[in-house]
């Protein structure tokens, strides 16, 4: 069964689309992730799942049932938001609970859903503290709780770690990661940065000024882009595009098995080696640990390397280079990936 399905789902602003007409279906069970870059339609995606902007046209559907004009409330969903909004008046406890109160659910329910919510995300021992006196991971959990404690079978994200910083984000993602697995929950997650969803997603949409750029696996939609736009947004480093007249790069005289409609050459850095009968002039190096990148140039084009942290590159040198033809990617003159 599918968690989330729109059939020619659209918004706008006047005149303006924040999301042109969509259909999408993501599976029950698995994390997807909805990312792309600020005003890609990420958010207004995930607003129209929970009922907080009403679609322009078009069918929503949750579990298979229509909800396109029911209110957030009857939707069964929960949702993290990015700035945590807890009562900080409020304990740990008494936020986690303040939404199955306000239901009016049973004293022993509650507090039997709490206990068991408050254990599974390590915050038992702190449920009597207010957010004030919570770390930024402590607060996170404690949202993740609220949303949890509703036993809603689909949760929604809207980049719940970007107010972290970069270790703690971590460290979180692998926990969230393991939750959701753990759970068999299904999640609908957003965010702007691709490390978190390469990392977590079991499908990732990739949206591009409100309409799907790519919807695949994070192994496919890295190995397989379907654009340009895909290829250079997806990956640490971002994807080589080389300029192509007929079968030769641009600028230069090295040919390349080019099909017949191909006007790009893309190939990711860590494709490229340093031996080969290629020849490359060195502009500068960027080292950054395990790895040094090594910033080239081919005729008049720019080319990035990503070596070993441990070559050792002079800055103006010329080196070697070489690819295997299986790790070149085609685009046409539309941007469009060439099988």
């Amino acid at each position: 069964m599918s968690t989330v399905q729109f059939q020619q789902v659209s918004k706008l602003w006047g005149k303006t689309a924040a999301l042109h007409r969509t259909d999408l279906t993501l599976k029950e069970g698995d994390f997807s992730v909805l990312l792309g870059p600020s005003g890609c339609g990420k958010t207004t995606t995930l607003r129209l799942i929970a009922g907080l902007e009403t679609p322009s046209s078009g069918e929503i559907r949750i579990f298979g049932n229509d909800v396109t004009h029911q209110s957030p409330a009857a939707r069964g969903v929960s949702m993290v938001f990015q700035n945590y909004a807890l009562f900080p008046h409020l304990s740990v406890a008494e936020n986690v609970a303040f939404g199955l109160r306000i239901r009016k659910m049973p004293k022993t329910d509650i507090e039997a859903r709490l206990k068991k919510t408050l254990d599974l995300l390590g915050l038992d021992a702190l449920r009597a503290r207010k957010p004030s006196q919570l770390s930024g991971g402590q607060q996170q959990r404690v949202a993740l709780a609220r949303a949890l404690v509703a036993d809603a079978r689909l949760c929604l994200m809207d980049e719940p770690l970007s107010n972290l910083d970069a270790k703690l984000r971590q460290s979180m993602r692998e926990e969230l990661r393991a939750l959701q697995q753990k759970l068999g929950l299904s999640v609908v997650y957003v965010t702007h940065d691709q490390t978190e969803a390469m990392s977590m997603a079991d499908q990732v949409v990739l949206l591009r000024d409100g309409k799907i750029e790519q919807q695949a696996s994070p192994s496919v939609i890295y190995q397989k882009p379907a654009s340009l736009f895909v290829a250079q947004f997806i990956g640490s480093t971002k994807m080589n595009v080389l300029s192509l007249q007929g079968q030769k790069i641009a600028g230069t005289e090295i040919v390349v098995p080019a099909p017949v409609d191909a006007v790009s050459l893309g190939i990711r850095p860590e494709d490229i080696s340093l031996t080969g009968e290629l020849t490359g002039q060195v502009l500068s190096t960027e080292f950054t640990g395990a790895d040094l990148l090594v910033h080239t140039q081919i005729g008049n084009q720019p080319l990035t390397v990503r070596a070993d942290g441990k070559a050792v590159i002079s800055p103006s040198a010329q080196i070697n280079l070489g690819w295997r033809q299986s790790n070149l990617h085609w685009f046409d003159a539309q941007g469009l990936r060439i099988q």
